[in-house]
């Protein structure tokens, strides 16, 4: 499945492919060289934990690299009355009546628990242009489906604070 990002997403990526290509890359290798000096490998914990973290940098290029090369770029713009990208969405469940915000993001900048909703992501797909006012049908499997109520949309949030989703 190809993953849907915006152009801001597929910058914040060329940007950190960039930092850990020419800033981080070196100090990984650096040490790894230093600890490779301390003398035998098979018992050099410093080398083992520098190796790893290098190739733990190195397979964080090669995701971030996969991702940008296969993903469907889209636009981030909404009307301005319908939940889009970027949005912070307040929705009320009508089985309780309680309420809840939440931004609407692309995948790889989701957080559930930072109340980052994918367009994904069951609520995300359900309410994206949609308007205030709008009772939507939320199902997120066969057996779990519920309503909620578009109470309010602000527009005016963006993805500059978003961090990316680490895997």
């Amino acid at each position: 499945m190809k993953d849907k990002l915006t152009a801001s997403d597929i910058k914040k990526m060329e940007e950190e492919i960039e930092y850990r290509k020419v800033t981080l890359r070196p100090e990984l290798l650096e040490h790894v060289k230093v600890a490779r000096a301390q003398g035998d490998l098979s018992e050099n914990f410093e080398y083992k934990a520098a190796k790893q973290e290098k190739n733990r940098n190195d397979s964080r290029i090669r995701y971030l690299e996969k991702m940008i090369k296969t993903a469907i770029v889209i636009d981030d713009s909404s009307a301005d009355d319908e939940v889009g990208i970027n949005n912070t969405v307040t929705v009320e469940f009508t089985d309780d009546h309680s309420t809840e915000k939440c931004k609407i993001v692309t995948t790889i900048r989701s957080d559930s628990i930072k109340g980052l909703i994918s367009i994904d992501s069951p609520l995300g797909k359900a309410i994206l242009k949609h308007k205030v006012g709008d009772t939507v049908h939320v199902v997120v499997n066969e057996n779990i489906e519920y309503d909620v109520i578009i109470r309010e949309i602000d527009k005016s949030t963006d993805d500059s604070e978003d961090q990316l989703s680490s895997y």
